[in-house]
């Protein structure tokens, strides 16, 4: 069921079972989580034509935009990604089989392990990067740049205070 019909639908059923209750923070969770849902598929279409998941992409791109010469650790390269960390391994693991990361020895810690992109995992984010941004600018194309501007603030807003910031 498309999204609207399916809010409509949850206002007249719980008029009917609840007549004083509000819904609209249920309505307005569901909301944000099918937008999310939709956004991801989005994103995740374009990565995918790239042999990528959209964790696997996240990866490539913070180690790209933030790794220094000599890698990140892997608790670095999670807090700095939108993956769990528990997720940051295997998803490693791939990345790694595919030539993709190079995991190795810290030169200042030996019990720590440094991971960096490959100049083939350089070579995938070069060639992913300006399609995903185009792609991202088509989904959020159907607000005007205030609108969007607007958005990120309001989901900023939001998103300290359920952080506790």
């Amino acid at each position: 069921m498309q999204t609207r019909p399916l809010l409509e639908r949850i206002d007249r059923d719980w008029r009917a079972a609840q007549p004083g209750l509000d819904p609209s923070p249920m309505r307005r969770v569901i909301l944000l989580a099918r937008t999310a849902s939709q956004l991801a598929r989005g994103v995740e279409q374009v990565q995918g034509r790239h042999g990528l998941n959209g964790a696997q992409a996240d990866l490539l791109f913070t180690l790209y935009r933030s790794a220094p010469p000599e890698g990140l650790t892997p608790g670095d390269l999670a807090s700095l990604s939108a993956i769990t960390p528990a997720s940051t391994t295997n998803r490693l693991d791939t990345l790694e089989e595919r030539g993709l990361v190079h995991r190795g020895p810290d030169p200042a810690d030996a019990r720590s392990r440094r991971v960096r992109l490959t100049p083939a995992g350089r070579a995938q984010v070069e060639a992913l990067l300006p399609e995903h941004l185009r792609n991202e600018e088509r989904l959020l194309s159907v607000l005007s740049e205030a609108e969007q501007a607007e958005l990120e603030r309001l989901l900023l807003k939001l998103v300290n205070g359920l952080e506790g910031g």
